[in-house]
């Protein structure tokens, strides 16, 4: 049997780290059991030479094809990705980040339930420093009425962890530029649209995570864009009017407690989303 095409979509930018980077690139090639057919990389704006040489050596020696996007200046997550996706030869992606690792199994999971006919995979992630030690797992909603029900509160995909079909997002409007939130809103518009997605339990995406890692999901910038967000799912019909005000009271405070309150709450509420009881 002919292995299934797909694309993997991955995006880097002058604040990411060189060998977290290269060790991501062969974590989501030459180490799966379900190899891609491309690597789509879009370079979003100028990095520095390590990086650069990085980029070199892996579109120059790689087994599998890399296209190599390079974006004359930084211009955001969002629009990075649309440029990326839009390049991506394959109607199936797979969604994977500069610092992150993907485990040996994760596209040979993920690429056969969208092949059956879900439009959108993901899966839980766990978060590592130390890829000899990870840490939590991060576990979404499983079954796609628990997706639908909890996207009205939370993002219902871990946004590194998903495979997805090409024409399914553009359908639902692509990737819009929404600081730290382009990916749920994307999500909500896919939801509303009458995507069928799902995701696994299994952590099939080591996410790491470092100093400030907390504190970004904190500020006025993000408050900002979380108000947006909420504004634009009301104004979709993705949300109800109290839904609306819920999220603005509970997700907007989110941003403004102290960090270590935030990280509190983080880790003992909003870690595992799926519904099921944590080990």
């Amino acid at each position: 049997m002919t292995p299934p095409a797909f694309s993997v979509l991955l995006p880097v930018y002058a604040g990411d780290s060189a060998p977290h980077f290269e060790r991501s690139f062969s974590s989501a090639t030459v180490e799966q059991t379900l190899r891609p057919s491309e690597v789509v990389v879009v370079r979003d704006g100028p990095v520095g030479p390590e990086l650069a040489a990085v980029l070199d050596h892996v579109r120059a020696t790689s087994v599998v094809p890399v296209a190599v996007i390079e974006l004359d200046h930084n211009v955001g997550l969002a629009r990075a990705l649309a440029v990326g996706l839009d390049r991506c030869t394959h109607e199936i992606v797979a969604r994977t980040d500069a610092d992150d690792v993907c485990r040996p199994e994760r596209f040979a999971r993920q690429v056969p339930l969208v092949e059956s006919g879900y439009d959108i995979v993901g899966s839980a992630i766990q978060e590592f420093d130390d890829e000899a030690r990870p840490g939590m797992v991060r576990t979404p909603p499983l079954t796609s009425a628990q997706i639908a029900r909890g996207a009205r509160f939370h993002s219902p995909f871990n946004h590194p962890s998903v495979v997805y079909r090409k024409s399914v997002v553009s359908a639902a409007g692509g990737y819009e530029d929404l600081p730290l939130l382009e990916d749920y809103w994307l999500f909500a518009r896919m939801i509303l649209a009458g995507a069928k997605g799902c995701n696994l339990p299994e952590p099939l995406l080591l996410y790491r995570i470092g100093a400030g890692a907390y504190a970004r999901r904190g500020g006025s910038r993000l408050l900002r864009s979380e108000v947006e967000l909420q504004r634009r799912m009301r104004r979709a019909g993705f949300t109800s009017r109290s839904q609306m005000l819920r999220n603005l009271l509970v997700r907007g405070g989110y941003r403004l407690v102290p960090e270590s309150l935030r990280k509190y709450f983080y880790q003992r509420l909003l870690a595992d989303r799926s519904g099921a009881r944590r080990a």
